[in-house]
């Protein structure tokens, strides 16, 4: 995953100035805030987060209308495996 630098911010930094974590969100939409090191947690404008809910619905509901047809294409050699 690429991570913009600007958008990072470590873990102390965001406990003892959140403020800076919001103003981080407010100019680039996103925080990425690094703990060890590490990203670890993303930080995201409301507006985003209901854009990423979303799509993460619509890719169940893709996957679930894949999985139905693959089952109802198959349920005869299901029905004879199941025996």
């Amino acid at each position: 995953m690429l991570v913009n630098t600007k958008t990072i911010v470590p873990m102390t930094d965001a406990n003892q100035n959140f403020s800076k974590v919001v103003h981080t969100v407010d100019e680039n939409g996103m925080a990425v805030i690094m703990k060890n090191n590490k990203p670890r947690y993303v930080i995201v404008d409301f507006d985003e987060y209901d854009n990423i809910a979303a799509a993460m619905q619509m890719r169940k509901a893709k996957i679930d209308n894949a999985a139905e047809k693959i089952l109802n294409e198959n349920m005869e050699a299901l029905a004879e495996l199941a025996k």
